[in-house]
């Protein structure tokens, strides 16, 4: 009895051994690819196709709508904000507006998301996204090289300014020194810088000081100019913004006096904001797809535009800012983006103009014009998805 007990329980065991060696051998369900919107459409998709809960949903669309910027809608406010301008302004803005895009599908849409705006410092994100592509042409070498290897317009001739590096510039901790456009870089006087004026301080050694500085990263668009050759608009229309179907609707605006000759030929230099005036000029629909490049890890539709391994590092806190990246706003402390996960991360503009990213809920959120956190809205969305 006990001999044929023990040969059942050995028969019992070899049988299901050999159903775990045949489960594991069993070919993994295929994971569904992602969708990306090809130009001139967006799909969308109910709440209940995606396991969505319509009501909170409507709740978290309800809450943006009824935060709006109190932003001039004339921009009236900029001189007083910004200081002097140096470009032009449209005449009005949009109210509140914005897309949530959930697994690459439309799932909800408010306000006029067709209005093209000044998107202020997204533009610096955007700018991030150029020196990606320089990188992956070859044209920076390597973001620890100084700039000035390769950047010879007298910008970076003096000892100081020959230390800042492509990544100096990119974690805003470059402390380059100098003039832009008729800008000091120490932000320093009323007329110039409005209520963004500072008071003088010593500049520290590039790459250990962090300081949100529009005057450098216009200094850092120029250089992209120089190392492309022609204007940082048509490289981000003809590698960033054409591959991913945006519309031909935004615009990069120059500042009246921000021209520069090359090889006889006067060619405009882009700011990284609308500080000033100028800078992109875009719709909501545009900011989505710009944003869903970068959840989507830099590849659109297996195309891979900026680098993987670039996309990593510029999602990684600097040593020095307040969980900065290369232009990105990030969250790994939580500070940034509260109730976000670590992984969220931002591209953050005046007024406010927001394109918020969470790859952990395969996530991107744009809400234009609105008052209060980013996060506020996106805790919200996040509330209505299905748990993961």
């Amino acid at each position: 009895m006990r001999r044929r007990a023990l040969l059942a329980l050995a028969l019992s065991a070899t049988a299901l051994a050999g159903a775990s060696t045949a489960a594991a051998t069993l070919p993994k369900p295929k994971a569904e690819p992602s969708y990306f919107p090809p130009a001139g459409e967006w799909a969308h998709k109910t709440p209940g196709q995606l396991g969505i809960d319509a009501a909170r949903l409507r709740d978290a669309v309800a809450y943006a709508q009824a935060h709006e910027t109190e932003r001039a809608r004339d921009f009236s406010d900029q001189r007083q904000t910004f200081g002097e301008p140096l470009g032009s302004l449209p005449s009005k803005r949009a109210p509140t507006n914005g897309v949530v895009i959930y697994k690459g599908y439309v799932v909800a849409e408010f306000g006029d998301t067709h209005f093209v705006d000044p998107t202020y410092s997204v533009a610096k994100s955007m700018l991030s996204t150029v020196a990606g592509v320089a990188l992956r042409d070859g044209r920076i070498a390597d973001l620890d090289q100084p700039v000035a290897a390769t950047v010879k317009d007298g910008g970076y001739d003096s000892p100081h300014n020959a230390r800042v590096t492509w990544k100096h510039h990119l974690q805003q901790e470059s402390e380059w020194e100098g003039s832009m456009w008729g800008k000091n870089a120490d932000f320093v006087g009323h007329d110039a810088f409005g209520a963004g004026e500072r008071k003088p301080r010593t500049f520290q050694d590039p790459g250990t000081f962090y300081e949100y500085n529009d005057v450098r990263i216009n200094r850092f668009a120029l250089s992209l100019l120089r190392v492309f050759g022609r204007p940082v608009p048509d490289v981000f229309q003809d590698e960033v913004m054409d591959p991913i179907g945006a519309s031909h609707q935004w615009k990069w605006v120059p500042y009246t006096n921000s021209y520069v000759d090359m090889n006889g030929k006067l060619v405009a230099s882009v700011s990284g904001g609308t500080r000033w005036g100028g800078g992109m000029w875009i719709d909501s629909w545009d900011m989505a797809r710009f944003g869903y490049l970068w959840l989507r890890q830099g590849n659109w539709n297996g195309r891979q535009i900026v680098p993987m391994d670039y996309v990593k590092a510029a999602l990684t806190p600097s040593a020095h800012g307040p969980d900065y990246g290369y232009l990105w706003w990030l969250n790994t402390t939580g500070k940034n983006l509260p109730g976000l996960p670590p992984t969220a991360f931002a591209a953050l503009g005046a007024g406010s103009n927001d394109i918020v990213v969470s790859p952990e809920h395969d996530l991107v959120i744009v809400w234009r014009w609105h008052a209060g956190n980013p996060a506020e809205f996106a805790k919200r969305v996040i509330a209505a998805l299905p748990l993961r």
